[in-house]
């Protein structure tokens, strides 16, 4: 498996280029700001073909260049149904800067509009893009339709799981009870040797951070009491 990432744009979100190996089809998974040189420089280097671009949720830090992607390639972009009205506007659905602001920093490109072809996910949905098998897990709370990525070693959190973290859930379709929820549901149970591959910082483990993580810990342990609220996340 050929996995290539990199951390993209004033928020500082990875984007990721899967494919089973050079030379094949590949996916592209959350292309932020600024991310479509990099993308661009993972195809060339690797001789990838891109086939769709998938999308951890709709927040305007993990969706700013899949229109463009989209389109260039003539490839469709997936996301969850219940984030699907995010890529209708994406600056006007995120409170992260006013909306001037972030228009201006379009540079006059095809950013911040809708992909042409926008296909769902549902949850459970198992799917099969460029020989690449993998799991949609519904994962709400950071936002309505977050999803993470499960492939046999490897899992695309978003931002339900960070190294030591969580997403945020004061924003605009967050939920921390939801998220919660997700974190017992989806997170708790996973293998410990499943790579974390989040939308924010370092990679990790499920091990490492069922074990050191302060917002997995109650959960692992079922020791009561409350969950922390708002964590440090984007």
């Amino acid at each position: 498996m050929l996995i290539a990432g990199f951390p993209a744009g004033s928020w500082a979100t990875n984007c990721y280029v899967v494919a089973t190996g050079p030379g094949e089809p590949c996916l592209i998974i959350d292309p932020g700001q600024d991310s479509i040189d990099g993308v661009h420089e993972i195809i060339r280097e690797h001789r990838l073909a891109p086939a769709a671009v998938l999308l951890t949720h709709g927040h305007i830090d993990h969706v700013w260049s899949v229109a463009p992607l989209s389109s260039e390639f003539d490839v469709p972009a997936l996301i969850h149904a219940d984030d699907r009205y995010r890529l209708v506007d994406p600056a006007g659905s995120s409170i992260a800067a006013a909306r001037d602001q972030l228009l201006a920093m379009t540079k006059n490109a095809l950013e911040l509009t809708e992909p042409s072809d926008v296909r769902l996910f549902a949850d459970q949905e198992t799917v099969d893009l460029a020989g690449i098998t993998l799991t949609v897990r519904h994962a709400p709370g950071h936002t309505e339709g977050s999803v993470v990525f499960e492939l046999t070693e490897v899992m695309f959190s978003g931002d339900v799981l960070f190294a030591g973290s969580i997403g945020r859930t004061d924003l605009p379709g967050g939920d921390h009870a939801r998220m919660i929820d997700s974190l017992r549901r989806v997170i708790v149970p996973a293998r410990d040797d499943l790579v974390v591959l989040p939308g924010h910082g370092p990679q990790t483990t499920i091990g490492d951070e069922k074990r050191a993580n302060p917002y997995l810990a109650p959960l692992v342990a079922a020791a009561g009491g409350d969950v922390p609220r708002n964590p440090k996340g984007l």
